[in-house]
């Protein structure tokens, strides 16, 4: 290669990722992003330049949302069908929630019923219960799919509504599930479902980006029952995998005019992913004689505002007397930090609860570096000892709970399309307290003489990893 060549490269890099450095600037949601951006573009452009149009992008671009776009075909049947859950709006005023409305753009509805579903077998038994009663069609959002025991009989019933002439739509995230082979989708789509991939990657903006992915579970049967939660589909999540042991997790089973809120947020999705509107059933339907009011709260990258975060810190600083909190990965931004540390400090009994055992070292070591701050503040961390805990659940006071997918981790508050059910309901809200009273039996608390005797050598590789937070 002759020198001048060598030269033009090199100077193509360095413009490149000056030019990058720019957009990095305007566009990182935080500071420190954008500062680690900017040094390692302008000093070191050959490494950061392909690591940033991989990693780096802020916002997930041309994702188009019925509740936030102007006019759009999903808006005009969005406003058609909005009328119809009138008669269901809850007075959002009580509870805090006005501003849980208005970061989902859903309405807090009456007229719903959320059950529990703790652990595997009992969310997939009522899961496959409402697959089989479907009439007119089953929506279904996974972020893993896998093809083992649980997989081949998730499919198998999938095959079979769609033979009986049910419309099913599958869509599951590819980088979630890399490992599903063709064979199992062709099957599928032998059988006349409807299957596609999320395509976060889909178009020249988002060509090379593997960080946002679609992290939401959700199945939808005839606009009438839904699902979403903690549970992916695979044996693992009912305990049968030796390396994780026991599989704690949560699942919710709604029904009510709440499912059209799950309904809408599968049906952008499928918009984005296919580019196609299908055509939906959009009355509400009440069964329940002792109802709750429910709000779901979809969220991702591109949303105006930090939705996932900010709906965590809304309820963090709501909280009087009980803050529970359960999450696999615990690594939350500077806000979600200080909100928890001062509830604490202000008398609120603020619990968090992690697994013992990590499946992803990274998040792991990092939540190391700043949990002595969080007990120093009174935050209690307690780590799950039987197995692995995956469920993501929150409990503030005794009046609220919510149940869905969003971990307190940078991935859940900026990169991935989460969804959560928010349901200010004393009922439920005991039955979530009951719950967790029994995993925190499972539990030990975490010290701080704990964290203070560990070598010198693991701080140092704590903090290491929590300067990755971003990316993991």
């Amino acid at each position: 290669m002759t020198s001048w060549l060598l030269g033009l490269i090199l100077f193509l890099f360095h413009a490149v990722g000056m030019a990058s450095a720019v957009v990095a600037l305007m566009s990182s949601r935080t500071s420190q992003g954008a500062v680690a951006w900017i040094i390692s573009l302008v000093t070191f452009p050959y490494l950061a330049l392909p690591a940033y149009w991989v990693f780096g992008r802020p916002r997930f671009y041309g994702y188009v949302s019925a509740r936030g776009e102007r006019d759009t075909v999903l808006r005009r049947v969005l406003l058609r069908y909005r009328p119809l859950i009138e008669p269901y709006l809850a007075d959002a005023r009580q509870g805090n929630v006005r501003a849980v409305e208005k970061l989902a753009m859903m309405p807090l509805t009456s007229g719903n019923r959320a059950e529990l579903l703790i652990d595997g077998q009992a969310t997939f038994d009522s899961l496959f219960a409402g697959i089989d009663s479907a009439r007119h069609y089953v929506l279904v959002q996974f972020f893993i799919i896998r093809r083992d025991r649980l997989g081949l009989m998730f499919k198998e019933r999938l095959e079979h509504k769609a033979q009986q002439g049910v419309r099913v739509y599958l869509l599951y995230d590819e980088i979630g599930s890399h490992a599903l082979d063709d064979g199992y989708l062709e099957d599928l789509r032998r059988a006349g479902v409807e299957v596609s991939a999320f395509n976060s990657s889909r178009g020249l903006r988002h060509r090379f980006q593997l960080n946002f992915r679609n992290h939401r579970k959700v199945v939808v049967v005839d606009g009438a029952q839904g699902w979403t939660g903690g549970l992916n589909v695979g044996v693992e999540y009912l305990g049968e995998n030796p390396r994780h042991g026991p599989w704690r997790d949560t699942h919710l089973r709604l029904t009510g005019p709440s499912v059209l809120g799950l309904q809408e947020a599968f049906w952008e999705d499928w918009h984005w992913a296919t580019g196609r509107v299908i055509d939906l059933t959009w009355t509400p339907r009440v069964t329940c004689e002792e109802c709750q009011n429910v709000v779901v709260v979809p969220s991702g990258p591109a949303d105006a505002q930090e939705t996932a975060s900010l709906f965590m810190q809304h309820n963090i600083t709501s909280a009087q007397h009980r803050l529970w909190v359960t999450s696999p990965y615990f690594v939350p931004d500077q806000g979600v930090q200080d909100a928890l540390r001062l509830a604490a400090m202000r008398g609120v009994d603020v619990r968090v609860m992690m697994p013992e055992r990590p499946d992803h070292l990274l998040v792991f070591l990092s939540a190391f570096s700043f949990l002595p701050d969080m007990i120093r503040a009174g935050v209690r961390i307690y780590r799950y000892q039987p197995g692995f805990l995956h469920q993501k659940v929150m409990l503030v006071d005794d009046h609220s709970a919510a149940v869905g997918t969003v971990n307190l981790d940078n991935r859940s508050f900026r990169l991935n399309f989460e969804i959560m059910a928010f349901i200010p309901d004393a009922g439920f809200a005991g039955e979530v307290r009951q719950m967790l009273e029994r995993d925190f039996a499972h539990c030990r608390e975490v010290t701080l003489e704990e964290l203070q005797q560990r070598p010198l050598w693991r701080k140092l590789v704590s903090r290491a990893a929590y300067l990755m937070a971003p990316i993991q």
